[in-house]
C-alpha cells in the first residue's frame, strides 16, 4: 500500500510506519501484507496558491524517527510545470461557434501526464457537450479504524488505536498526512490507522478483516484508497457542458421542480421545462422534517422571485437570460407594518427557528407547518386578508407570514384584517455591493464552496461551513459551475465513488479542473449521489447511488428564451 497525497493540490506526502506486531494468524494475498509505503512527492506544478508543500519527519508510534524517503521525480516535458507542451486544439470537426474549440488538447490537470480521451458533441449553436477520460485504475482497498468525536485524526488518539489493533493480533499501519490550508482555514497534521491493502478484486478479504476487528471491539470499515485524496492515477470521467452566450440562442435558469419543499430528479425537472441539458443544483436540507426535505440550504431565485434566503457571504451562480456569473451573495427580507414597525424575515419557505418570522409563498408546494405559531395571509399588495393559526395552504396570489415565539407576538400586534404589511426583498452582490435586479429572467442557484476567483484557486471551506477532512481532503463526485473571462458558462460533473472506474475529485482537484477548462470564477454545487447531468432525456453520467437521486433544484439549459 502506498500513502499518496495530491502534491499538485498542495498536499503533503508522507511515509507510513508499520507497527511491529505479532504474526497475523490468517493468510493474506501478497498485496495484503502490510508494508512500509514509500513517500511520493510528484513534481509540483504552479497553481498560484499559497498552499505549502512541506518536508516532514515521520515516526512510528513508539517515537523512533523514520527517515523520509527521497521525493519521487518525474521527467518534465517542454513546459516549466512538468507537463507536456500543449498542442492547439483540433477544431476541424467543430463548428466555428463551438465553445469546445478553446479546450486544451493535452495536459489534463489531474493525475500523471498522458493522453486525454476526449469526445465532443455539438448539441446546439453555442452549446457543446464534452466527455473527458484520463488515467487508469491503480488503487485498491484498505481497512480504516474508525475514530469518532472531536479527537478523531489526532496523533495521540490514533496511536492508542494503533496499539489496540496490534494487541488484537493485527499489523496496523500508522498514517500521517496533512490537511492542506485553504483560503480561510489553516493546514493541520492528521493521523489515521489502517490495516492491510488489497486489490480491487479482493474486497471480500478486507471485509473479513473488518469483521475480525469488530469482533475484537474495534470499529473499522473498508475504504477505497482512491477516495482518500492521496495521489492517484485515477481514472477520471468528467462530463462538461460549455454554453457560449454569444452563440447560444436560449437561456439558462434554475428550477425547483414541483415545489421548494419537495425533491425531484434532474431528468424530471428537465423534462417539465423541455430543457436540452441540465445538471443538479445546490445543497438541500436533509436534516429537516421529511415534509420539508428538498428545501435549498442557500439562496434560490426562480423567475426573478426569491424563494430561499442566502447564507450570507456564500457563493452563488447568478443567471440572467443566457449570461452567468459567480459571486458572493447576501439577502435581506423585511416586513414593515403600516405604522412603521419593522421585523426581519429570517427565512423563506423553510421551518422557522425559535422566535423567528418566516414567509411562505405558493412555490412551497405544501401546507405551512402546524407548529402552534401565528400566520398572517397577505395579498400581492400586502393587505392582510386574515390572521390564522399555523398550518394551512398558500393560495395563489398570496404570501403567508409565519411567526413563532416573539415573531408570533409581533404578528399579533401588527397584523389584522384590513391592515397592511409591506414585505421587501433584496439580493446583494457582495463583490459589487449592489442590489441585483430581480427581473423575470433572473435565476440564482446557491453553491457551497468557492473554488476559483479571478483565475486563482481560492477555496472558501470555512465560510461555507465545510472546513473538515471529509470535504477538503477526500474525493467525491462533484458538480461544478464556472464562467470564463469571455462569459462562457462551464458546467462539469465528475463521476466518483466507482472503484476502478471513476475516483471523483477533491476540492483542490475540482479547482484545478475548472481552471484548466478556462474558468475565471468557479464554485462547487451539490455533489455525491446528487451529481447528475442530463442531455435531452438521458442521464449521461453515472450517479453514485446507482440510480438518479431526487434533489432540491436544478440548472436547466433551455432553447429559445431571452
Amino acid at each position: 500500500m502506498r500513502s499518496r497525497l495530491t502534491a499538485g493540490a498542495g498536499f503533503l506526502a508522507l511515509a507510513v510506519a508499520a507497527l511491529t506486531a505479532p504474526a497475523i494468524a490468517w493468510s493474506m494475498s501478497a498485496r495484503s501484507t502490510p508494508e512500509v509505503p514509500r513517500t511520493r512527492l510528484p513534481a509540483v506544478t504552479d497553481h498560484k496558491t499559497d498552499v505549502p508543500i512541506r518536508s516532514a519527519d515521520v515516526s512510528a508510534p513508539g517515537g523512533a524517527p523514520v527517515a523520509a524517503p527521497p521525493p519521487d521525480t518525474r521527467t518534465a516535458g517542454p513546459d516549466e510545470d512538468g507537463r507536456p507542451a500543449e498542442s492547439p486544439p483540433d477544431t476541424r470537426r467543430l463548428p466555428a461557434t463551438s465553445p469546445a474549440a478553446a479546450l486544451p488538447s493535452s495536459g489534463f490537470p489531474l493525475g500523471e501526464a498522458g493522453a486525454i480521451d476526449k469526445t465532443v458533441k455539438h448539441v446546439a449553436p453555442g452549446l457543446d457537450y464534452i466527455t473527458l477520460r484520463h488515467g487508469k485504475p491503480a488503487d485498491g482497498y484498505s481497512v480504516s479504524v474508525v475514530i469518532g468525536g472531536k479527537d478523531a485524526f489526532r496523533k495521540g488518539t490514533a496511536q492508542a488505536q494503533a496499539l489496540a489493533v496490534q494487541a488484537a493480533g493485527f499489523s496496523p499501519t500508522f498514517v500521517r498526512f496533512t490537511r492542506p490550508a485553504v483560503a480561510d482555514y489553516p493546514a493541520a497534521d492528521l493521523w489515521m490507522v489502517r490495516v492491510g491493502a488489497w486489490p480491487l478484486s479482493e474486497k471480500v478479504e478486507a471485509e473479513r478483516v473488518v469483521k475480525r476487528l469488530k469482533d475484537a471491539g474495534i470499529s473499522a470499515k473498508v475504504d477505497f484508497e482512491g477516495d482518500d485524496g492521496f495521489v492517484t492515477d485515477g481514472p477520471w470521467t468528467v462530463r462538461v457542458l460549455m454554453i457560449d452566450p454569444r452563440a447560444f440562442k436560449g437561456s439558462v435558469r434554475a428550477s425547483l421542480g414541483a415545489g421548494v419543499a419537495q425533491r425531484e430528479t434532474v431528468s424530471a425537472m428537465a423534462a417539465a421545462d423541455k430543457a436540452i441539458a441540465a445538471v443538479n443544483g445546490g445543497f438541500f436540507d436533509i436534516h429537516t422534517l421529511r415534509e420539508f426535505s428538498g428545501d435549498p440550504t442557500g439562496i434560490s431565485v426562480v423567475n426573478g422571485k426569491l424563494l430561499s434566503e442566502a447564507v450570507p457571504g456564500r457563493t452563488g451562480l447568478v443567471m440572467v437570460g443566457r449570461q452567468a456569473r459567480v459571486t458572493e451573495l447576501s439577502t435581506s427580507v423585511t416586513a414593515t407594518a403600516d405604522n412603521g414597525a419593522a421585523q426581519a424575515v429570517g427565512g423563506l419557505n423553510r421551518l422557522p427557528r425559535t422566535g423567528e418570522l418566516v414567509m411562505y409563498t405558493k412555490e412551497l408546494g405544501r401546507s405551512t407547518p402546524a407548529d402552534h405559531g401565528v400566520e398572517a395571509v397577505l395579498d400581492a399588495s400586502g393587505a392582510v386578508l386574515k390572521v390564522r393559526n399555523a398550518g394551512g395552504r398558500v393560495a395563489r396570489g398570496t404570501r403567508v407570514l409565519h411567526g413563532v415565539g416573539a415573531a408570533a407576538a409581533w404578528l399579533d400586534e401588527h397584523a389584522a384584517k384590513g391592515r397592511t404589511i409591506d414585505v421587501t426583498t433584496e439580493v446583494t452582490d457582495l463583490r459589487t455591493h449592489r442590489a441585483i435586479p430581480l427581473t423575470p429572467d433572473t435565476s440564482i442557484i446557491g453553491g457551497a464552496i468557492g473554488l476559483v476567483r479571478d483565475g486563482e484557486t481560492s477555496i472558501t471551506a470555512a465560510r461555507d461551513g465545510m472546513a473538515n477532512n471529509n470535504m477538503i481532503v477526500r474525493r467525491h463526485p462533484r458538480t461544478l459551475a464556472g464562467v470564463t473571462v469571455s462569459g462562457v458558462l462551464i458546467l462539469a460533473v465528475v463521476d466518483g465513488r466507482a472503484p476502478g472506474t471513476a475516483v471523483g475529485a477533491s476540492f483542490y482537484e475540482s479547482a484545478e479542473l475548472m481552471r484548466w477548462l478556462g474558468a475565471r470564477d468557479a464554485m462547487n454545487l451539490d455533489g455525491g449521489g446528487s451529481s447528475t447531468m442530463v442531455i435531452g432525456r438521458k442521464v449521461v453520467n453515472r450517479p453514485s447511488d446507482g440510480t438518479e437521486r431526487g434533489v432540491g433544484d436544478a440548472l436547466l439549459v433551455v432553447r429559445g428564451g431571452s
